[in-house]
């Protein structure tokens, strides 16, 4: 068994497209020796920005000879078959076995040499390989059939032991030299087999494991920082990056003027992570320090000092661009911001920003002066709701997006407005994701419901955008997944219908839009299948969920919750298994009998009886005058106990006394279970059947008072 180095040099690979290219060298590496039929066991794949490597494991010097068999026409078709078959299989008639009527060409294929495979591949794998963006170069990419490649390719190394893999891919021709570090040691370097690589590319200072680099710029910018007596600002995102644009990490720690930090945190921490790739520091009391960590890609002479006093600058310079936009950004209130909103389209057929502004802005305050939610100051919610989107025509988030809000709230805050006021608009898009903060303040809340109500409403019901398949252009899923939240985390008690529909019915006539119907199964389906993907971490099961939502009318979101936790805490029972088992049966025979709806059955029961059904007042059911003498006592036993269940689950469920419910639903286990052993319900006798019918469908309605177990798997 023997290993095998491949690298693929080149110039540099961005950063964020190394983790890809990783994935996709194993992809077709694995494939391409599958196909010649080659296992491949352990690889290992590195990357740095000049270079690609793969080291494969305990490769067999040869593949296997193997023995391929195929199943030819019958020895009695005509010639034209038989000489198809021979065409394709190169074989004459004679090397031909004829078993019972049907030609068989057995054919032998002898082993390959490994290298040979490896010969073959490593040019398929080059001319293969999927970047997500890649140039042509030099004379040849005047053709479009030349080599693709993110950066130019300049040299393979290909070793099967100690031995050259040889084969040539556009002009480039493997060989045993790489080359190190571009200014440590940019000569040649010999690599006699994959044992040695990386530690001869380490002598040339080049560290060739892009986790080893990780590690030592995680450590080495929080030693930096403790040193100085700073904590380093976590960033693994960062920490990865950095691995990805040097060979030979040194973490080292600058300062700059103590004047940037009126700027908030925020902007100094975005401005040197997205422009410069840099770490923030904080004090010891955790607030952000005029202190920066940079990763150099050599090892200095100086220990760095001229490496920071360079990166200083080019910091200082943006830090002094962020100034800037924040002193202009406050030349102005936030209203006088948001008068340019108008400026801005939201979208074609729903008008701009400013539009959208309105609408959110009467929204919040609807939701905080009916007590949707509660504790909130209407005003207030209509005042932080007009100005919720005014810093998306600032200075600073025009430079960086990802402060929308943030900068809004800051700017609200130096104005002198409200705490709730700037607290709402600094975090009215919350979540944006799972795992995300929730809102909680009051006007926080209204703000950010009104705001995911209006996108969701807008583009679902008006202009019928529902997200299809994984498209969702406009974010509807997250925006309904925030509203669930935000109505759970605060325990808000509303008819989600009627705030939806609060939410468009001003536009409804304007879109043509029909709420009844359609609209409303759409939308009840849509929060039905979000609010199980939100709760399947929890472990709530997605059928209990259905099996509520099933029943029409429970769209209060913590109503619905609690009483699906009951549901799910029932069904974990032998009483809640066993009762499911038979309302099937039960569900089943009335099914078979064509008695499918509470009328049916007072149709086929006849003038003055009774099914019992929920909807039904009047006199209980009497068993028919059959001439069979007194009720079977399994008849007498379900009846009473349905007498007994009925209201005290009825009365549970309006009072939200779920689990008292399912008591009440338990005690019916036990006489279904009898009346299914000890009575046959489809009894000769017409009447004496009906009845029975109506007895199920009594138990069956009793059961739909807490849920559509119809609904429930198992």
């Amino acid at each position: 068994m023997t290993d095998f180095l491949l690298e693929l040099r080149s110039e540099e690979i961005p950063a964020r497209m190394q983790a890809g290219a990783r994935a996709e060298l194993e992809k077709l590496f694995r494939a391409q020796l599958a196909a010649a039929g080659l296992e491949t066991g352990e690889l290992t794949i590195w990357s740095t920005p000049r270079r690609l490597a793969l080291i494969a494991k305990g490769l067999p010097e040869a593949t296997a000879a193997v023995s391929e068999e195929l199943k030819g026409p019958r020895s009695s078709a005509p010639p034209q078959a038989l000489e198809g078959f021979l065409r394709k299989t190169g074989l004459t008639q004679d090397q031909l076995e004829d078993r019972d009527g049907v030609w068989f060409a057995v054919i032998d294929k002898p082993g390959r040499a490994t290298a040979e495979v490896l010969a073959e591949a490593i040019p398929a794998i080059v001319r293969g390989f999927a970047w997500p963006k890649s140039m042509r170069w030099g004379k040849a990419s005047a053709s479009s059939e030349s080599l693709r490649w993110v950066r130019p390719l300049s040299g393979i190394v290909a070793i099967f032991g100690e031995d050259l893999v040889a084969c040539e891919v556009s002009g480039i021709s493997a060989g045993f030299a790489t080359r190190g570090h571009r200014f440590h040691c940019p000569g040649e370097i010999t690599i006699g087999s994959a044992a040695d690589y990386a530690e001869k590319l380490r002598a040339c200072h080049v560290i060739v494991d892009h986790e080893e680099r990780q590690s030592i710029i995680r450590d080495g910018a929080a030693k930096a920082a403790a040193d100085a007596g700073l904590t380093l600002v976590e960033d693994e995102g960062l920490v990865i990056e950095n691995a990805g644009l040097t060979e030979w990490p040194v973490p080292l720690l600058g300062r700059f003027d103590e004047a940037f930090l009126e700027v908030p945190p925020e902007v100094i921490q975005l401005t040197a992570r997205v422009n410069q790739k840099y770490f923030v520091v904080n004090d010891a009391d955790g607030k952000l320090a005029n202190g920066f960590v940079c990763t150099a890609n050599i090892d200095a002479v100086d220990g760095g000092a001229e490496i920071v006093a360079g990166n200083r600058k080019v910091l200082a310079a943006r830090l002094s661009d962020a100034r800037f936009f924040w002193e202009q950004d406050q030349k102005k209130t936030l209203a006088q911001h948001a008068e340019k909103l108008a400026n801005i389209t939201f979208h074609e057929k729903l008008g701009t920003v400013a539009d959208k502004v309105k609408r959110v802005a009467k929204l919040a305050e609807w939701l905080a002066s009916e007590g949707v939610v509660p504790n909130c100051d209407p005003a207030l919610a209509r005042q932080a709701a007009e100005l919720a989107k005014a810093d998306l025509v600032t200075e600073m988030v025009g430079e960086f997006p990802e402060l929308q809000g943030l900068m809004g709230g800051y700017y609200a805050r130096a104005e002198g407005l409200p705490d709730a006021v700037a607290d709402a608009i600094r975090d009215h898009y919350k979540p944006v994701g799972q795992g995300d903060d929730v809102p909680t303040a009051p006007v926080t809340v209204a703000v950010a419901l009104a705001d995911k109500l209006d996108v969701f409403t807008q583009f679902f019901v008006l202009i019928d955008e529902a997200p299809t398949g994984s498209k969702d252009p406009f974010a509807l899923r997250r925006a309904a997944l925030g509203v669930i939240a935000t109505i759970l985390r605060n325990g808000l008690r509303f008819r989600l219908e009627q705030v939806l529909l609060k939410a468009v019915e001003d536009d409804l006539d304007k879109f043509g839009v029909v709420w009844e119907g359609h609209t409303e199964k759409k939308l009840a389906s849509f929060f039905a299948d979000r609010l199980k993907v939100q709760q399947r971490e929890a472990g709530v099961r997605h059928d209990l969920i259905d099996a509520v939502f099933a029943l029409g009318g429970e769209d209060d979101l913590v109503r619905l919750l609690a009483r699906v936790k009951a549901l799910q805490a029932f069904m974990a029972t032998d009483d809640g298994t066993n009762l499911l088992a038979g309302y099937k049966r039960a569900a089943n025979i009335l099914k078979q009998a064509g008695e499918t709806s509470p009328s049916r059955l007072r149709e086929g029961l006849g003038e003055g009886m009774s099914d019992g059904a929920s909807d039904e007042t009047g006199p209980p059911p009497t068993p028919p005058a059959s001439g069979r003498g007194e009720m079977d006592p399994a008849e007498a036993a379900l009846l009473a106990a349905l007498d007994t269940a009925e209201p005290a689950a009825a009365a549970a469920v309006a009072d939200e006394r779920f689990t008292d419910a399912m008591a009440a639903l338990a005690s019916l286990r036990a006489p279904i279970d009898a009346f299914f052993d000890g009575v046959m319900v489809n009894d000769p006798d017409e009447a004496v059947r009906a009845w029975r019918l109506g007895l199920l469908a009594r138990f069956r309605d009793a059961v739909h008072s807490v849920a559509d177990f119809s609904k429930i798997e198992g």
